[in-house]
């Protein structure tokens, strides 16, 4: 920091398993990524390289060397490995993850349908050889999953071998934890806590009003993904105090708005 005020909280510093943040990477060049490495590098853990980018970005493996050099885990979006699985190719992929020399992978099924266990299958194997994030939840608007199944497909995953469990929500914010209007689904999100360890779970939060949602539910260190590159800096200041939406989060109670 460059400089100090009191009632600020410390965060914990990288490789951090609580108060994570998962970076979307939408097809950024090389000096964009350069740039944003610069301005946020200590604040990001995670760079998720969206959707099927990875397949037609120019200067894919430069730029992943740069993430990594900057102490980022870097894995390819899961529509893409959706993408290799609907073609049989789930050998082709794992061949891909070594040529990339990534140490990361997701397992998802929100654009296809799955069997679960098959599933799972997929996150035993890939977890032999790297760190698997697997992604609960569809992408498909109005499909709905009863909490007891989204607590259910969670629990098998981390069993399976996933070090975290996504919550969808897509690019958007607006399905699979949230409403249409991109309002959180407050019962569901409720029951999949009382159920699943917080730690275990990286919340997708692409908008501000839902990273400021879950910061006030679970507290500065909350896990949040789909952020967007340049939304690094600012998510910061609300997971510390220093915006406007969460200015009160850590000041004693003596505090008053009034002075």
């Amino acid at each position: 920091m460059n400089f100090q005020l009191p009632h600020v909280p410390t965060r914990p510093s990288r490789p951090r398993k609580n108060g994570v943040t998962m970076v979307m990477d939408k097809g950024l060049g090389i000096r964009q990524a350069e740039n944003f490495i610069e301005a946020s590098a200590d604040y990001v853990d995670l760079v998720k390289l969206g959707f099927g980018t990875s397949m037609i970005t120019k200067n894919l493996e430069q730029k992943i060397k740069l993430y990594q050099e900057a102490g980022f885990r870097v894995y390819l979006g899961g529509t893409l490995f959706e993408a290799f699985i609907i073609r049989d190719m789930f050998e082709d992929y794992i061949r891909l993850i070594d040529k990339l020399k990534l140490d990361t992978a997701e397992v998802s099924d929100g654009s296809i349908v799955m069997n679960h266990d098959k599933k799972c299958e997929y996150i035993r194997t890939l977890a032999k050889h790297v760190t698997v994030l697997s992604e609960v939840g569809s992408k498909e608007e109005g499909i709905i999953i009863h909490p007891a199944k989204w607590t259910s497909m969670m629990n098998k995953e981390l069993e399976a071998g996933s070090w975290k469990v996504i919550a969808e929500a897509r690019e958007s914010g607006t399905v699979g934890i949230y409403r249409p209007n991109g309002h959180a689904h407050t019962l569901l999100i409720n029951k999949i806590l009382a159920k699943v360890k917080q730690e275990n779970i990286l919340w997708e939060a692409p908008q501000k009003s839902q990273q400021v949602w879950f910061l006030k539910l679970l507290g500065y260190n909350a896990n949040l993904g789909n952020i967007s590159y340049d939304d690094v800096i600012p998510l910061e200041t609300l997971r510390l105090g220093l915006r406007g939406d969460t200015f009160f989060s850590h000041l004693p109670d003596s505090v008053t708005k009034t002075i």
